[in-house]
């Protein structure tokens, strides 16, 4: 978000259940489950929907190079992963990124400087040679092509919003059939969100941003526990891992802001006595323990899960 501000004066000057039933998203699953238990208690589940919203906005290039190294022992982990029953993980992997198509103005110095930007806008990427939407374990060098899909480049909008992307690969990617059939009833939802700037979602277009960068943000953190509760029709269902900045840090791979907005979903998240979110810092270094601890916050969901 800094870097287009900076650019414009730059250009002038020089597990419990939610009491909510029949969401589930789009049937891609057969309702089928590993454990005959009946509804409404918990068992285990052997599948996952996995989605990671990735910040590919201008000063991710460092974490991003870290990421692309550390994808493969997760996806390596991930397929190897059997549950207490001895199955193997059924899971799928969408990756999109944190920006949307949005227009705006920054008054500088008297004058106004319109931005326009263009993002995925909650699409899940089908490149690196394999078209499908999102992998699977049968998937030819998985690991490979996950690591080849992390790496989203710097291009993207400057503004953030892990959150509202979450809401678009969900909902309205589902809608318009970009994303369609990757959510199954029958799979644990998991929802990665890595950025080094806080979320700052929203739904508006053509406003003016203040020049410390803030945005009439109108997507939070309470709706984003909302939709993923309605998503999925129940909180035991979902897990979600967030890793951004613990407050304003920096390593060796690069600097990340505070990110408030994004520790307050996680903290709602748990807000019903379970652990349902894990918050990890993007400064930690070599990325693998936050990769690894989403991994294991998802396999602890999975094995608590209300179907």
């Amino acid at each position: 978000m800094k870097a287009a501000v900076a650019f414009a004066i730059l250009g002038l000057v020089a597990c419990g259940p939610s009491g909510r039933h029949g969401g589930g998203g789009d049937d891609g699953g057969d309702d089928d489950t590993t454990v005959d238990a009946p509804p409404g208690e918990k068992r285990q589940c052997n599948k996952m929907d996995i989605v990671f919203v990735v910040d590919d906005s201008g000063s991710m290039q460092e974490e991003q190079t870290n990421l692309a190294t550390n994808f493969p022992m997760f996806a390596n982990l991930l397929a190897t992963y059997t549950t207490s029953e001895g199955d193997p993980i059924d899971f799928r992997i969408g990756l999109t990124t944190t920006g949307r198509d949005v227009s705006y103005s920054i008054v500088v110095g008297g004058q106004t400087i319109t931005m326009n930007e263009m993002g995925a806008n909650g699409a899940f990427r089908n490149n690196c040679n394999i078209n499908k939407r999102w992998l699977e374990p049968s998937d030819p060098n998985m690991q490979q092509a996950l690591a080849c899909r992390a790496k989203v480049g710097t291009s993207g909008p400057s503004i953030e919003m892990p959150m509202l992307m979450t809401r678009f690969a969900l909902s309205e990617r589902v809608a318009d059939g970009t994303n369609a059939n990757f959510l199954r009833n029958d799979a644990l939802l998991a929802v990665v969100m890595i950025t080094d700037e806080d979320d700052a979602s929203t739904t508006q277009n053509n406003f003016q941003m203040s020049l410390s960068g803030a945005t009439p943000v109108d997507f939070n953190p309470p709706d984003m526990v909302s939709f993923l509760d309605n998503v999925k029709g129940n909180r035991s269902r979902w897990a979600s891992a967030v890793i951004a900045g613990d407050g304003n840090c920096s390593s060796a791979f690069g600097e990340a802001s505070n990110a408030a907005r994004l520790k307050q979903f996680v903290q709602l998240a748990n807000g019903n006595g379970t652990t349902q979110a894990v918050f990890s810092s993007i400064c930690a270094g070599d990325l693998t323990t936050p990769l690894k601890a989403a991994l294991d916050l998802f396999q602890q969901a999975c094995g608590n899960i209300v179907l």
